[in-house]
């Protein structure tokens, strides 16, 4: 196995100064050096083809051992050093201080084909940031987070990726609803691959530190490396920077509301400076359309991280982001002005994006007020997301008065279909078929152009769970079965229908599937 390691993270920012693996507080530099543990017998459960040819490998490689004691972290490769990094962040819109990859551990970076990717295992061990925590991770959290990276990538969000999920023969405990029944659980390790795994929190740490000397070397270089088209360091430089993390920021959370997609904890330390999802936890795909819905127990109270809250809670997130980088240019117009961009931002990028959900390509004045009510009536009662814009693709001008029959499967309740129900959705359909009568395309055109944005196959949380029930007793096959089903979520896939369905009745309150926490 042979990879071309081309290291700047741990060779161009200051490192801790203190070598021992212990917990604390770590001044005036970015990371960490830290080994991973080594592990009882590890077992390599799958491994992505893309991300394998994407680091220069092949499947051959794969089947090495090497790459088997690398990937879990039994084995440091060659000439590398791996660390852990220094962050902080807000947690629920509160000052946590300190964080840092508390069970993530870098191991190196990698250049192939002119593109930089770093790599960082997951649940390898203790680190200085592990706080009370062990740095492990058990194989529920890790199935949910190796297949929903490469599920995201393939619906056209931007995401982290996964190269292999693995299990490390450790039995771990957890608590997985924070409610006294810990109980041990398989440990595993997800390697982990991104341009770059730089946080808010990153920039924040140091500030909140007043270590603007430190804060000043991390912006400097995330720019060079990252960001090179914006020129050399300066003010204008750093505002320009912040402009383009918003407008990537904007970019990643309108494709979530696209999809239904809820990351369920989005802290600070959980944004990525370069716009991509990151920290697949107590995520969730909507079942039914819900504005207020949260997949996160700790955030059931408040629903801080609901579904419709999303984008303001990007903006709320860019707020903390441009206090840390404020004594780099001292000035707070800039930012304000950029911030307040975003907001127009979102409007008109969400509006575009509503329409091309509904195929429609022609702007017009009343598209404002279509969508409003279609939103209202996805609420009066439970209204399957991905099968009904799925299924509006179906409907047809020829046909208009049919409008119920193409959604129709969408609906969880059909007892709940009343007459005041239908009277209000066939009044939208009348409004959306003359709206569609505006439009230059036919029928077919229409519906390639809205399969596109609208997929037929999402991870929803109780697919996850299936494939989580069956590893821990011992079965891996549909793990793989459904990461291939989820590489192609905008096609028909005849032979897949049976995941084309509606969340089953068995799993509306079963944990895992409506109810997740932070445990893993």
């Amino acid at each position: 196995m042979q990879l071309n390691i081309k290291d700047t993270f741990n060779t161009q920012l200051p490192a801790d100064t203190v070598i021992e693996n212990t917990r604390r507080q770590v001044k005036n530099a970015c990371f960490s050096f830290v080994k991973p543990k080594q592990t009882a017998k590890p077992e390599l459960l799958h491994v992505s083809p893309e991300m394998l040819k994407a680091l220069g490998l092949t499947p051959e490689n794969a089947e090495e051992t090497e790459f088997l004691n690398v990937f879990t972290g039994n084995t440091v490769y060659k000439n590398t050093q791996p660390f852990a990094m220094c962050y902080g962040g807000h947690q629920f819109g509160n000052w946590a201080g300190q964080l840092g990859d508390g069970r993530a551990i870098n191991l190196f970076e990698v250049k192939y084909n002119n593109t930089q990717w770093a790599v960082q295992l997951k649940g390898a061990g203790e680190t200085p940031y592990s706080r009370t925590a062990d740095g492990l991770a058990v194989l529920r959290s890790s199935i949910r987070e190796y297949l929903c990276s490469e599920a995201m990538f393939h619906l056209g969000v931007p995401t982290t990726r996964a190269l292999s999920l693995a299990l490390s023969g450790d039995q771990v405990l957890r608590d997985m609803m924070y409610n006294g029944n810990s109980a041990y659980e398989k440990g595993a390790i997800v390697s982990r691959i991104a341009p770059s795994f730089l946080r808010f929190g990153s920039y924040q740490i140091l500030a909140a530190n007043q270590d603007i000397t430190t804060l000043k070397t991390l912006v400097n270089y995330t720019i060079k490396n990252f960001f090179p088209e914006l020129g050399a360091p300066s003010k204008e430089t750093y505002i320009a920077f912040f402009k383009t993390v918003a407008q990537q920021t904007l970019k990643m959370i309108v494709n979530w509301q696209r999809v239904g997609f809820v990351h369920g904890v989005m802290n600070t330390d959980n944004m990525s400076i370069l716009g991509l999802t990151i920290d697949y936890g107590p995520y969730g795909w909507l079942e039914g359309f819900d504005f207020g819905w949260t997949p996160n127990t700790t955030d059931g109270q408040h629903k801080r991280y609901r579904f419709a809250n999303q984008p303001n809670m990007g903006l709320w997130n860019l707020y903390q982001l441009a206090n840390a980088l404020y004594p780099l240019v001292d000035e707070a117009e800039p930012f304000e002005t950029v911030l307040e961009q975003y907001k127009t931002d979102f409007e008109k990028l969400s509006l575009s994006m509503m329409r091309d959900k509904l195929g429609l390509i022609i702007e017009d004045d009343a598209d404002k007020m279509l969508i409003q009510d279609l939103e209202d009536n996805l609420h009066l009662t439970e209204t399957d997301m991905t099968i009904f814009f799925r299924n509006l693709s179906n409907f047809s001008l020829d046909e208009a008065s049919k409008g119920l029959n193409v959604i129709n499967d969408a609906f969880y309740i059909q007892d709940e279909i009343t007459e005041d129900v239908k009277s209000k959705w066939n009044a939208w359909f009348k409004r959306y078929a003359n709206r569609l009568k505006l439009e230059e395309a036919n029928s077919e055109e229409r519906k390639q152009q809205m399969n596109l944005v609208n997929p037929k196959y999402v991870l929803r949380n109780y697919m996850a769970q299936l494939a989580i029930d069956n590893a821990n007793k011992g079965d891996y096959q549909l793990i793989d079965v459904l990461f291939n089903l989820l590489k192609k979520p905008y096609s028909e896939q005849p032979e897949n229908e049976k995941w084309f369905a509606k969340r089953p009745e068995w799993a509306r309150h079963k944990v895992g599937c409506s109810m997740l926490s932070c445990s893993s």
